[in-house]
């Protein structure tokens, strides 16, 4: 078996000071939480169409509380996780758990594929999990912004994400039984790079990278903004895609 150490490519210091920071600015009025809003949603819609009653449940990453609330209300007994008190790549605690919710939290980890394993050792028999995740198909104009502002030298500022074939291939890794990854795309319309950056730091997206690259000068700065705003439509809007790549796997 390969024991090498997977490469340090996110931090968890700066993905707990992200959500220390997301909390805070929840509390104005017009803070953006339409990601993790869609995420709990379709979990209970998926839930409700399955048919799952989950006696025992670990939810991990919802700092809007909403998942746990709405599952108590089923009757579940319900765990509470995030970046602050639970190390996904460590085993969990308090398990066995008939089932395991992620949002917005495992595509931030180094060790995926050893995360996937604790939780499916986490799970009880017949089990599951489901984890929401941003998935590679997220956020094209940011990505062509950031390359505009450094164009000689574009340094890492953007996380590296997951597509839909290579989650495939993470599950079966993971030994679940059963596996199913799919995904779907939130839109939302920004008047600027601004608002948009706005919105990720109100939601704890924003960069968790271990080595983070310097803050934009001035003129990179400018640059960006105006290559974001070119995508414009006729109303002056920019349309960005969230894709909301979700995993699902059994135990048995």
């Amino acid at each position: 078996m390969d024991s090498q150490a997977p490469p340090r490519i996110f931090s968890r210091n700066r993905r707990r000071a992200g959500l220390r920071r997301a909390l805070v600015r929840q509390s104005q009025r017009d803070a953006a939480r339409y990601v993790l809003q869609d995420m709990v949603d379709d979990v209970l819609d998926r839930l409700e169409f399955m048919r799952f009653e989950p006696a025992r449940v670990l939810v991990i990453g919802d700092w809007t509380d909403t998942l746990a609330l709405s599952l108590r209300g089923r009757g579940s007994d319900v765990v509470e996780g995030s970046v602050s008190t639970i190390d996904e790549e460590l085993p969990l605690d308090g398990a066995p758990f008939d089932l395991i919710v992620s949002l917005a939290s495992l595509d931030r980890v180094n060790d995926l594929p050893g995360a996937l394993l604790h939780m499916r050792s986490a799970l009880a028999d017949d089990g599951i999990m489901i984890a929401s995740i941003i998935g590679a198909g997220s956020l094209a104009n940011l990505r062509r912004a950031m390359i505009a502002a450094e164009p000689d030298r574009p340094a890492a500022r953007m996380h590296p994400l997951v597509d839909n074939s290579a989650a495939s291939a993470l599950m079966q890794r993971a030994l679940f039984k059963r596996q199913v990854v799919d995904s779907h795309s939130l839109e939302v319309s920004f008047g600027s790079l601004d608002r948009l950056v706005s919105d990720l730091r109100d939601q704890g997206l924003g960069s968790s990278l271990s080595n983070p690259a310097p803050p934009l000068g001035k003129a990179a700065l400018e640059r960006a903004r105006s290559a974001f705003l070119t995508a414009a439509n006729a109303q002056d809007r920019v349309i960005e895609t969230f894709e909301v790549l979700t995993l699902t796997g059994w135990k048995n």
